[in-house]
C-alpha cells in the first residue's frame, strides 16, 4: 500500500489546490483555497468561463463600479468553490478578504454574504468553511458565526496563543502553517534544512495537538503549508493535513513504511481559564516569528485580493 493510502488510515487528507484535475486524481476528503490559489486559477485560460460568469453576476447586481468589482471577486471565489465541491465529499474552505482581518463585524458580514451566495446556488452551508486570518478580531468573528451555523477555518496560524484562543472560542478548525514557520527559522539561520527532528513547524503542531487532546477541545487541527515530505510524515495522525499536489504525488508513488506519529492521550485534564484579549495579544506578541509571519501573510493575501480586483476592473 502506498504512503498516501497509509496516511488516510490516521489522517483526513485535504487538497491544498484549486486544480480540479489534481483533486480528481488524489480523491481528498476536503479542499482548501486561498487568494493566491484563486489568482492562479483565474489566470488559467481554462477558467475563463468563471470570469465571464462573475462579471455577468456583478453587472446584474448593479451598484457602483467599486461594488461591482467586489461582487465579481466574491462570485468567482464562490463559483470555483462550487466547482471543486462536485469532486469532493467534504468541505471547501473559502477565504474572506484578508484586508478585513482586524474588523470583527466586517468579517461577519463578508462571511454571511459568501455563505448566502453558496446557498443561492443550492450548496448547503455545512459544506463550506469560511477562512479567516487568526487575529483576535477574526477569532471572535468565528465564535459569533458559529451561532448561525457558519463554520470557520482559522488560517495564518503561527503562535500557540492563536491556537489556544481558537480552541477557547470553539472555532471549528485551525490551519497551523508548518512550512512558513520553518521558512522563518531557516531565514534566521536558527536551524539547518536537515533538522527534521527539530523542525519548529512540526514541533508547533505537535504542541497544539497535545494541548487540544489533553483538554478535550473539539477544534480540528489541520496542518498546512508544507516544505518537505518529512513534515507531512512527522504529523501523521493529525486530524487533517492539507497537502499540495506535488506532495500528494510523492506519497502516492512511495511504498515506504509509514507509522502514526500523533496519538491522543489516554487521560484528560480540565482546561485552563480562557485567555483574555490582553493576555492573547501579549502572548502572541512574545513570539517574534508569529508576529512577523501573520502580518506578512495578511499583507500578501491582501495583495492577491487587489490583483484579483484589478483583473475584474478591466471588464467592469
Amino acid at each position: 500500500m502506498n504512503q498516501l493510502n497509509e496516511l488516510r488510515k490516521f489522517t483526513t487528507i485535504v487538497a491544498d489546490t484549486s486544480d480540479i484535475e489534481s483533486i480528481c486524481k488524489y480523491r481528498p476528503e476536503d479542499a482548501t483555497t486561498n487568494p493566491s490559489l484563486i489568482l492562479q486559477a483565474v489566470n488559467s485560460s481554462i477558467n475563463k468561463k468563471f470570469i465571464d460568469q462573475a462579471v455577468e453576476y456583478a453587472v446584474k447586481k448593479g451598484g457602483s463600479r467599486e461594488n461591482k468589482i467586489i461582487n465579481a471577486s466574491d462570485k468567482i471565489v464562490v463559483d470555483l468553490g462550487i466547482e471543486i465541491l462536485k469532486y469532493i465529499p467534504g468541505y471547501i474552505s473559502t477565504e474572506v478578504d484578508a484586508r478585513l482581518s482586524f474588523d470583527k463585524e466586517k468579517c461577519i458580514l463578508k462571511a454571511k454574504k459568501i455563505i448566502n451566495m453558496y446557498e443561492e446556488e443550492g450548496i448547503d452551508r455545512n459544506r463550506v468553511l469560511i477562512k479567516l486570518a487568526a487575529t483576535w478580531e477574526s477569532i471572535k468573528a468565528a465564535e459569533e458565526l458559529k451561532k448561525s451555523n457558519i463554520f470557520c477555518n482559522l488560517t495564518l496560524l503561527f503562535s500557540f496563543a492563536q491556537a489556544r484562543a481558537c480552541a477557547e472560542s470553539h472555532v471549528f478548525l485551525i490551519s497551523p502553517f508548518v512550512g512558513r514557520i520553518y521558512d522563518w527559522y531557516i531565514s534566521k539561520n536558527l536551524i539547518s534544512k536537515n533538522s527534521f527532528d527539530q523542525d519548529p513547524g512540526v514541533l508547533s503542531v505537535r504542541k497544539i495537538y497535545n494541548f487540544y487532546k489533553k483538554h478535550k477541545y473539539k477544534t480540528i487541527i489541520m496542518g498546512a503549508s508544507f516544505r518537505n515530505i518529512h513534515q507531512i510524515l512527522s504529523l501523521s495522525g493529525c486530524d487533517r493535513l492539507t497537502i499540495s499536489p506535488v506532495f500528494l504525488k510523492y506519497l502516492e508513488n512511495s511504498n515506504e513504511k509509514l507509522s502514526r506519529k500523533l496519538i491522543p492521550p489516554s487521560t484528560y485534564i480540565t482546561p485552563p481559564s480562557s485567555l483574555t484579549e490582553e493576555e492573547f495579544r501579549w502572548e502572541h506578541n512574545q513570539d517574534e516569528m508569529a508576529v512577523q509571519k501573520l502580518s506578512e501573510g495578511i499583507r500578501n493575501f491582501g495583495k492577491d485580493q487587489l490583483f484579483l480586483e484589478e483583473i475584474f476592473s478591466k471588464f467592469i
